[in-house]
């Protein structure tokens, strides 16, 4: 009999630097009385302050990063800590409720429709059928490969999007005729899969964590009034992006595309073909309604399992650590008020010495810096909360500051660990690092620049905000 042993995870040396300035940070707040922060912010301040250096260093999963920030605001926190506090504390499961929070339930039912798109071939499909009007210019191609990774972004997670897509990319490199030419159409995809993920709530993560942050405040903003709030965002990056792209495939360049759509016509195919057309346009007529996003998420979820069109096997293999970071963003924003801290840290700063308009740029400029060098939703967790917990008392909306949190987050697109995306064309081999770093340093800077100084002033004009 032999006994099977597992590997245990090898740690490099950033997260063992992380695991120790972690831990000794965490600590420090329970033994040095820091001014002006009673008891229940000085723990906040050690959950804060863990789990920056933790996400930072990806000293453990950023997902289990995200839970630990839950439990320990349960052990240190609620009416049933493990320490003395107020008798106004809230119970622990208004902490644990992170973990069903109605963004969750929106994020449940878009990664189910996602595997399902996969599952039943509709994204490759629809690559096909949206790739045909681009067939045989090579600079249309790149058009068309964005085009369609855009409007599969909106709905799919990034990752999802781009691994959907290089599967059709792949074969078409061969039909560029320069090396510069090839890596223009292998970073088409993440570009857009980045830059598409801003349209919907459900596009990445980073929407979501603002989403929920902002609910916890009280503050709804439904799917539609963020698609009208990033669309004008989103098209003039894509704008830029084609642009940019285009210029490095040499003009008049011809390709042979030959691709077919071959939809499956199962049973079972025609009926998340139905649900997930059904899910997506209650999603976008929500002011005719009035059902909240969240709740209309949840309907493909019963609806799909119960007609068997996906199964236990679909639902264990959906993205719960990504369910479970976003939960922890929300945690640590309710954590940040409920503690004090936000208030507390607010007063360490004279920011009358800044209008709002220098405050936003500050905000947009640390998150769009942090996003090149970890996790886009590690930053949105970080940066979220902590803007919101700001905004009333600095005087600006905080919806814009979200949105505009959110969106920088995802700027971050420089190295090909800046997103999951820019790692998978990489891996191609036809991607210099150069030509990467310098499309995502010129969609982060004019990006960061619009909005920090362009849509703020656009979406009060119009009245978004």
């Amino acid at each position: 009999m032999t006994t099977q042993t597992m590997a245990r995870p090898v740690l490099y040396a950033r997260q063992k630097w992380g695991l120790a300035v972690g831990t000794v940070l965490f600590l420090l707040p329970f033994f040095i009385q820091l001014p002006g922060l009673d008891p229940m912010g000085s723990r906040m301040l050690s959950i804060f302050l863990v789990a920056v250096v933790f996400w930072i260093t990806e000293a453990i999963p950023l997902f289990a990063t995200a839970v630990l920030v839950i439990l320990l605001e349960v052990l240190l926190l609620s009416a049933t800590a493990v320490l003395e506090v107020p008798q106004n504390a809230a119970p622990a499961s208004e902490f644990f409720a992170a973990l069903a929070n109605p963004v969750i339930m929106l994020f449940l039912g878009g990664f189910l429709i996602a595997d399902g798109a996969a599952k039943y071939g509709l994204d490759r499909n629809l690559a096909a059928v949206f790739m045909r009007p681009f067939a045989k210019s090579g600079r249309m191609m790149i058009l068309g490969m964005m085009l369609i990774t855009t409007l599969l972004g909106q709905f799919m997670s990034n990752t999802a999007t781009a691994a959907a897509m290089f599967a059709v990319v792949i074969p078409l490199l061969g039909t560029m005729p320069t090396p510069k030419a090839k890596a223009a159409l292998a970073l088409s995809v993440p570009v857009a899969a980045n830059v598409g993920g801003f349209g919907t709530p459900i596009g990445t993560p980073p929407n979501a964590i603002a989403v929920g942050v902002l609910a916890a405040q009280g503050v709804r903003v439904s799917f539609v009034e963020w698609m009208m709030m990033a669309y004008p965002f989103m098209l003039v990056l894509l704008a830029i992006a084609f642009l940019l792209l285009a210029s490095w495939v040499p003009k008049g360049t011809e390709v042979n595309l030959a691709m077919t759509a071959n939809f499956n016509r199962s049973r079972s195919a025609i009926y998340f073909y139905a649900v997930a057309g059904l899910t997506i346009l209650l999603w976008m007529t929500e002011p005719v309604h009035g059902i909240p996003s969240s709740t209309v998420g949840f309907i493909p979820v019963v609806l799909l399992l119960s007609m068997q069109v996906m199964t236990g096997d679909d639902i264990k293999a959906l993205d719960w650590p990504v369910l479970w970071l976003v939960a922890g963003g929300i945690a640590l924003g309710d954590g940040f008020g409920r503690a004090g801290l936000d208030e507390w840290l607010l007063g360490l700063f004279d920011w009358s010495a800044m209008n709002g308009a220098a405050i936003i740029v500050v905000f947009t400029v640390v998150a769009l810096l942090l996003s090149n060098f970890m996790s886009n939703s590690a930053t949105a967790n970080l940066m979220i909360p902590l803007a919101v917990g700001f905004a009333s008392t600095l005087g600006i909306s905080p919806v814009l500051l979200a949105v505009v949190l959110a969106f920088a987050s995802s700027l971050g697109m420089t190295m090909p660990i800046s997103t999951p995306p820019n790692a998978i064309a990489y891996a191609t081999g036809v991607i210099q690092l150069k030509h990467m770093a310098l499309l995502g340093a010129v969609i982060g800077i004019l990006g960061a620049a619009l909005l920090a100084l362009v849509m703020p002033w656009f979406w009060t004009t119009v009245g978004l905000i």
